[in-house]
């Protein structure tokens, strides 16, 4: 069965509406934008391929550049959609999930997002964060999925279905991660993701169940979504002059990953949580699974280090392990 209260988890979401609604514009923007860029980009394309005599291929490059121009600057805002939106969402999931009130006098938003900037000082180090948990996490799935596939008794096809949604369903741990620093305003956020990690990986048979539960419904609510929203959507690109193809469906997809986000990512992520401190509470990381993760795992003996590097630079004065040149990250600006 589920080991999360159905109860509980819709009462913190309705006490955090405030925030909901502010997911819920930040990604009905983005669906906007797509729809307004591709639309945008389809009418340039006919107006050149209608002078260069190539009418189609204007429509289809113009579509294409308008979808990739949108797509590009939401790569550059991700910082942002992590750092103020899920992030700080997480932090007031967390404070009614334990029945602490929100001060007075402070709105939702401004509240979280100061909370998450106590723990986090900088969006790059809370990236950097985020993108290690998720390789990690992969790390431990990819166990799983080596355990799947050395079992004759099942069919390979079943086999490869079952390893997609578990996949899928590992989407949120990054996140149930980042609200056991916040929970326990832990001050090195490497040392708690560590200690988070090894936690799940401890307890993962009774996390993953509940996590292709949650995921399995989240898939039906997004294809309800889908089948909502393709009709308006293929109605404004009609507009455009942009009829037929695979386009209407493309952001009719982008729609309804976009309002998941907004919706329903957080009823799965506000259960999760609640399965992950229900589950731990108590527990301290098991040895055998941190020395197993070390092994296998480059990403985890990473964590390590700048978790140990956090705590020099703080004792020396400085703060080295931010922003993350070695990972790629963009400069702070």
């Amino acid at each position: 069965m589920i080991d999360f209260n159905l109860k509980d988890v819709f009462r913190a979401l309705w006490k955090t509406k405030e925030f909901m609604l502010f997911r819920f514009l930040i990604y009905f923007g983005i669906t906007i934008a797509y729809i307004v860029g591709t639309g945008a980009g389809a009418g340039v394309g006919n107006l050149i391929g209608s002078v260069a005599g190539n009418k189609e291929a204007g429509l289809f490059y113009g579509v294409i550049g308008g979808f990739g121009i949108v797509s590009g600057v939401l790569y550059y805002v991700r910082e942002y959609l992590l750092y103020m939106v899920k992030a700080g969402h997480i932090a007031v999931i967390m404070k009614h999930l334990d029945d602490e009130e929100i001060p007075s006098g402070k709105g939702q938003i401004a509240y979280a997002q100061s909370i998450v900037k106590e723990r986090f000082k900088e969006a790059s180090v809370l990236f950097a964060v985020d993108q290690i948990i998720k390789k990690v996490v992969k790390f431990i799935t990819g166990m799983f999925e080596g355990i799947m596939r050395f079992l004759p008794f099942i069919p390979q096809p079943i086999v490869k279905f079952i390893s997609a949604v578990v996949k899928n369903s590992m989407t949120y741990v990054d996140e149930i991660i980042l609200a056991y620093n916040i929970k326990n305003e832990i001050d090195n956020p490497w040392e708690g993701s560590k200690t988070a990690i090894v936690l799940y990986a401890q307890n993962y048979k009774k996390f993953l169940k509940n996590a292709v539960f949650v995921t399995l419904i989240s898939w039906v609510l997004t294809a309800l979504v889908l089948l909502i929203t393709f009709g308006p959507i293929a109605a404004a690109l009609k507009l455009t002059g942009q009829t037929g193809g695979a386009w209407p469906i493309m952001i009719a997809v982008v729609a309804s990953i976009s309002i998941k986000a907004a919706l329903i990512d957080p009823f799965a992520m506000t259960a999760l949580m609640q399965v992950f401190f229900k589950v731990t509470e108590g527990q301290e990381p098991n040895p055998e699974w941190e020395a197993k993760l070390e092994k296998g795992s480059k990403k985890f003996r990473e964590m390590k280090d700048k978790a140990t590097s956090w705590v020099s630079s703080k004792l020396g004065g400085k703060d080295k392990s931010s922003p993350d040149a070695e990972d790629g990250l963009p400069p702070q600006a």
